[in-house]
């Protein structure tokens, strides 16, 4: 199993994730920063065929999903101080209703990215007068690029996304600082590149363009088989999109790949804003618990080896 660090940004903080374990760590009302940690039981560690290409990439998108809707869930939760003091520790208070609107937010989030990312290009371009099924396979995917992207430049409308967006930059400069093996304070770390080749908003990218080809074999099929294929094939279009952001992981400073690789590197100024100092302290000490909690970093340490 990949050893990489992974993350993503919450309300007001940072989730930092490992193989076995995933911290988040969040800014709270009255500044002081609360953590809070859980242990992975990974699918992939349970059987061989779950980490066979492809197929890797789909347990690991629902794994990360799963954990980053809870991320969520828990940093909304002390944003607004719902939390109690329990044996000397801070517990945050999970109700059963917190948990159903958690899933009910996840279904929601997935039936809108099908349907507006997936689904929806599909019906435009059926709706134009194209007979070629090569031509309409094309027009489909730039309708389903420039409906990505301009969703992405919409978002950046939003003024209340900007802290969101930073600290997706502090996770990604945090990350870069510990892979790179230097000390990781806010001061180093800011110095480092705010764009990261594992990033997310690469992965959905190619999630988009991928499926140019998946579906390029359909030509223009009718209405009912193509909402399916753009349903069924979801899986492989992830799975395929996983090996190549995992193989951009592995040879980040190869120009080569990095230039080919590049169009989802770029997306990722639409998601990120330089971070403060502040928001580097919180990124960092959600890394710092998933490290120490790995065996990768102990709580005295100030510098950190790079993992081979």
């Amino acid at each position: 199993m990949s050893q990489a660090i992974g993350g993503q940004a919450v309300l007001e903080g940072v989730m930092m994730r490992g193989p076995r374990n995933w911290a988040v760590a969040v800014r709270k009302p009255d500044g002081e920063i609360a953590q809070l940690a859980r242990e992975i039981d990974p699918l992939m560690a349970r059987h061989w065929a779950l980490r066979l290409p492809l197929v890797r990439g789909v347990v690991a998108l629902g794994e990360s999903l799963a954990i980053g809707f809870r991320a969520l869930s828990v940093s909304a939760t002390y944003a607004v101080e719902e939390e109690r003091a329990e044996g000397g520790e801070v517990e945050v208070v999970e109700s059963e209703l917190s948990r159903w609107a958690l899933t009910l937010s996840f279904v929601v989030a997935i039936a809108f990215a099908l349907g507006v990312f997936k689904v929806g290009p599909g019906l435009l371009a059926d709706a134009l007068p194209i007979s070629s099924g090569t031509w309409f396979v094309i027009v489909e995917g730039l309708i389903r690029v420039a409906v990505f992207v301009g969703y992405l430049a919409l978002l950046n409308l939003i003024p209340s996304l900007k802290r969101v967006f930073q600290y997706h930059a502090a996770e990604h400069k945090a990350i870069n600082a510990y892979e790179d093996g230097v000390e990781l304070t806010p001061e180093v770390a800011q110095r480092y590149s705010l764009i990261h080749p594992r990033c997310g908003t690469a992965f959905l990218f190619w999630v988009v363009v991928l499926g140019v080809f998946v579906f390029a074999p359909f030509g223009r099929p009718s209405l009912p088989i193509l909402i399916l294929t753009r349903i069924v094939f979801l899986p492989v279009i992830a799975g395929i999109a996983y090996e190549l952001i995992r193989f951009a992981g592995k040879h980040a400073h190869n120009r080569f790949v990095m230039a080919v690789l590049s169009p989802g590197l770029w997306l990722q100024r639409l998601t990120t804003r330089e971070p403060t100092l502040d928001q580097l302290e919180v990124s960092i000490s959600a890394l710092r618990d998933v490290l120490e909690r790995e065996g990768r970093l102990t709580p005295a340490d100030r510098r950190v080896e790079v993992i081979a």
